[in-house]
């Protein structure tokens, strides 16, 4: 599968797929808060212009099909978000190889970001999604969800990126 997808860097012709691909998620299981709306309607005001990063997955035949931001909450603390996957491509694995493409990067440029924290907010109903993150390197954590939680109300499952391959801590 991963020979038919490419990762695709921000550029603003790309915003409108940000922004389908992921209401079309949210819709599905939850209702758009204010906050969605303005980030997906946005996301070069309210992610590239503070730090952040977002990256496109391109399928060779189903074009682009998957999306992941990088938001800069301040402080070298990271949230992963607005990661979601066109439903026509689902069950292809496009999360999981956005997911590791994004650590990968993340992992070789936390110096130059300025990492110290990663960490992303979810909802328990996002079982798949879950395992994914736990498969990959996440562990649950309160403190993150003190700290973080309140940005959504749909959210009550907070999770932070352990460790890198090189076993030293980026959290």
């Amino acid at each position: 599968m991963s020979n038919q997808l490419e990762i695709l860097a921000y550029k603003e012709t790309y915003a409108p797929f940000f922004e389908s691909i992921n209401t079309q998620w949210i819709n599905e299981m939850f209702v758009l808060e204010p906050i969605d709306k303005a980030v997906l309607s946005q996301p070069q005001e309210h992610i590239i212009n503070k730090g952040g990063k977002i990256w496109f997955a391109r399928h060779s035949e189903l074009g682009i099909v998957g999306t992941c931001a990088l938001l800069n909450k301040g402080n070298g603390a990271y949230e992963l978000t607005k990661m979601g996957v066109e439903k026509s491509a689902r069950g292809l694995k496009v999360g999981e190889y956005l997911l590791q493409e994004v650590l990968n990067e993340i992992k070789q440029n936390r110096s130059i970001i300025g990492i110290k924290t990663l960490f992303l907010l979810t909802n328990k109903k996002c079982e798949a999604a879950i395992h994914l993150y736990e498969k990959n390197g996440f562990v649950h954590c309160g403190n993150v969800m003190q700290e973080y939680g309140t940005s959504y109300e749909r959210c009550d499952v907070a999770m932070k990126y352990a460790l890198n391959a090189q076993g030293m801590s980026i959290s």
